[in-house]
């Protein structure tokens, strides 16, 4: 057996995690916050000028590990007609309107498959309208919303081909989509914890000492009380952990044009699909068979 540092490693459950500063803390963080239905409808009322109250009428459909690159996704629920996706990034991202378009394919493909609706009958299928919205706390960005579009990564430009995906992204650093905050009272607490903690570090500070500060100057503020005071311990964790999980699952794909590895996964994917393969069960299966594919090279 490895031997672990204790100083920087640590066992939970049958996993191991690291003892290092987590960079996305951030994503983390937020999906913390909106997990809880009555701040999530809060959330979508504020964007949408609706009134819901009952957030049992909001319907959670987050999935987990989807499609074969292991993607996240942060926040997924239906609520009326429409089918919502709820992003965080704190990194710059081009290509969300493609995973948006891959999610929604995915969402789409269970919900036919639960339903008895025929997509080769001669009605036609309703499906739920698909929201999606990134909000984004990290650097670049001037204006208080910009939106992306799948077509821009057509060789032909925007407005090209024959489907389209748009992605709206939300400025949520703190003095932009004022009006946002003012409706969304968590959203705006979220943003101003993360300020904290930047500022910190802009003025010095180790991340550590940073958000101890952060937190000692939200609860003395009443910002994210509620949550600093009961759950200070998991939050620090939070944000100073980082998962190691299944790293090389990652980095594959990155080292994959020096070693060949890439193209030998896409044939994998190819045979599978060619078999009448879902993505899920692709998915499953390369989860059992990287480390042979792994073997197989050089």
């Amino acid at each position: 057996m490895v031997k672990r540092n204790a100083k920087k490693w640590f066992r939970h459950g049958s996993s191991w995690r690291r003892l290092r500063n987590n960079r996305k803390y951030r994503d983390v963080l937020f999906r913390r916050l909106f997990r809880d239905k009555k701040d999530l409808l809060d959330l979508y009322n504020a964007l949408n000028g609706s009134t819901y109250t009952n957030p049992e009428e909001l319907e959670i459909v987050t999935m987990e590990d989807v499609i074969f690159m292991k993607m996240k996704n942060d926040l997924s629920f239906m609520i009326g007609n429409t089918l919502n996706l709820y992003e965080h990034q704190s990194t710059w991202n081009p290509n969300m309107p493609l995973r948006g378009l891959l999610y929604f394919a995915q969402q789409f493909e269970g919900l036919l498959a639960s339903s008895d609706d025929d997509i080769y009958g001669t009605k036609r299928v309703e499906l739920p309208t698909p929201v999606y919205i990134v909000f984004y706390n990290g650097t670049g960005m001037q204006s208080d919303n910009l939106l992306l579009y799948l077509s821009d990564s057509f060789s032909a430009g925007r407005g090209s081909g024959c489907m389209e995906c748009t992605c709206e992204v939300l400025n949520i650093n703190r003095g932009y989509n004022q009006a946002l905050m003012e409706k969304c009272h968590r959203l705006w607490e979220y943003s101003e914890f993360s300020s904290e903690i930047e500022e910190n570090i802009k003025k010095g500070m180790r991340r550590e000492e940073a958000v101890h500060t952060a937190i000692d100057t939200c609860i003395e503020k009443g910002i994210l009380k509620d949550i600093l005071i009961k759950q200070k311990a998991e939050v620090l964790h939070m944000i100073l952990t980082e998962y190691d999980e299944k790293k090389h699952f990652r980095t594959l794909f990155r080292e994959g044009k020096e070693e060949g590895r890439e193209e030998l996964l896409r044939e994998q994917v190819k045979k599978k699909l060619d078999k009448g393969k879902t993505i899920a069960e692709i998915a499953e299966d390369l989860e059992e068979e990287i480390s042979v594919i792994e073997r197989m090279m050089p």
